[in-house]
């Protein structure tokens, strides 16, 4: 291992799919170790919290004797999930995740209970989908009303984790603003748990983690680790707010990232409150905001389209008049959580290729139409889109979203930016400086820019009328 300008940190990325681990140069962004552990999820997509943990401590162990040498440590986790922890700080039951929609019911009624959705985008920044945190508690208690009754701590995951280092499980839990305003009852009006939604669910308000503010550490690393104890934990964050900080991300600049889930988001000094429920109005892991849009269909629902039609994922075709509303999960953006996908416009001369083409338009437009609700006003119109995650690496999603866009994409060359800005968050709390300051220190958004091409406005009036027109059939059961 090189000499480092700069103390090490750590910075973990626990994803649905993976546990990632980076060891960081504080000095410069470079990375100098790294670890990786695959995350285990249920037919029921659900995943046992101790298997996180499991695969946190796996990853570090790869990165070697950097581990060893780190000085702080951050731990960004997947938004939403539900983490009930028993008495002696063991998981009552699997966690539910963000991507579970069968607590769509028992959001309804949420919604209909306190006020409807302008009530709650006023109050929380949000209304609230099937994936955020209090409708799957409201679930459980409905549902398993035992494993409700046994449950002496609520964590969203990258509380569990940091809890894990710090051996605060139970007493002494953090978390911070950013993950805490995608949970559903944290008022983003008040920045603060709100009463009467924690009141209507049944939720005591004492067993849920401490909000840690920006620049505070959430404890120290407790004896026994693969890692230095003693050493300053950050309070972590969720994970798109981890990968704004991993670009360091200024207002106004829009990002697309492309994973299982596809999200638009973008940092903003105005709190975000959207009736439509299309933008969530989640703070971000320092004092502004972060508006973010998720669809549930990206990667995972192309690439399934691609393995129906026997095709690499890259052999898409130009032409035909096909579409594709690839919501194979249900949907959150669109609010459709029954929804099913559709194919629509098929002739004897549609080809393989013209379908695959047809489902990445579909998953990249229901973003698209979200971004300009996500950007404020102000905010440049031909700024160039950060497409990151793992499509950001496929020539046709690149080519689709400029397309679809009209706008110029950069692909930042910095890669893991959620573990990146996990590590960019322990550095900003060793070193005393602002985390995104610190990533933008380490110059993470630069990389290759494409230019603008002609937007394909045929396509888009085609995807438009097709969510019109199949309303009422994706909103069945």
């Amino acid at each position: 291992m090189a000499v480092p300008d700069g103390p090490l940190v750590i910075g973990v990325d626990s994803s649905t799919q993976s546990t990632k681990v980076l060891v960081v140069d504080a000095a410069t962004g470079r990375v100098v170790a790294r670890g990786s552990a695959p995350n285990v999820v249920t037919p029921e997509r659900d995943s046992d919290p101790e298997q996180w943990w499991q695969a946190l401590t796996a990853a570090v162990e790869q990165c070697g004797p950097a581990a060893a040498q780190a000085a702080a440590v951050a731990v960004a986790g997947q938004q939403h999930g539900l983490v009930t922890l028993d008495a002696d700080g063991r998981p009552v039951r699997n966690a539910l995740l963000w991507n579970d929609t069968r607590s769509a019911p028992q959001r309804d009624r949420l919604l209909a209970d306190l006020g409807g959705p302008a009530a709650w985008a006023e109050r929380t920044g949000s209304v609230p989908a099937a994936s955020f945190t209090v409708t799957k508690w409201a679930w459980l208690r409905e549902n398993e009303p035992e494993a409700a009754a046994a449950t002496r701590a609520v964590r969203l995951p990258h509380d569990y984790l940091t809890g894990r280092l710090t051996g605060q499980e139970v007493t002494g839990g953090t978390t911070d603003r950013g993950d805490a305003s995608g949970s559903g009852w944290w008022s983003s009006a008040a920045q603060d748990y709100d009463a009467e939604i924690l009141g209507h669910v049944g939720l005591d308000p004492a067993l849920l983690p401490r909000v840690v503010p920006a620049g505070e550490a959430a404890g120290t690393v407790r004896p026994g680790l693969p890692l230095p104890p003693g050493i300053p934990v950050a309070a972590g964050t969720g994970d798109n707010m981890a990968g704004a900080l991993g670009l360091g991300l200024t207002p106004g600049a829009p990002v697309l990232s492309l994973g299982t889930s596809g999200t638009v988001y973008a940092v903003s000094r105005r709190r975000p409150a959207d009736p439509s429920g299309i933008v969530a109005g989640f703070a971000d892991a320092g004092d502004a905001w972060l508006p973010l849009a998720c669809t549930l269909n990206c990667t995972l629902a192309v690439d399934r389209f691609a393995a129906l039609l026997g095709r690499d994922r890259e052999a898409v075709e130009a032409g035909g008049e096909v579409t594709v509303l690839p919501f194979l999960d249900g949907e959150r953006t669109p609010d459709l959580p029954y929804a099913t996908g559709l194919l629509h416009g098929l002739t004897h001369a549609t080809t393989g290729g013209q379908i695959l083409q047809a489902a990445y338009d579909g998953a990249v437009f229901a973003l698209l139409q979200a971004l300009d609700l996500v950007l404020d006003d102000d905010a440049a119109p031909d700024a160039p889109i950060l497409l990151i995650g793992g499509g950001a690496r496929g020539t046709a999603w690149r080519d689709t979203v400029r397309r679809l866009s009209g706008r110029p994409v950069r692909i930042p060359r910095a890669d893991e930016l959620v573990a990146l800005g996990a590590a960019a968050q322990a550095a900003g709390l060793l070193l005393g400086h602002d985390a995104a300051a610190v990533a933008r220190g380490w110059d993470t958004a630069a990389g290759t820019d494409l230019p603008a091409v002609e937007r394909d406005d045929a396509a888009r009036e085609r995807l438009a009328a097709a969510l019109t027109d199949a309303g009422a059939l994706l909103r069945r059961r």
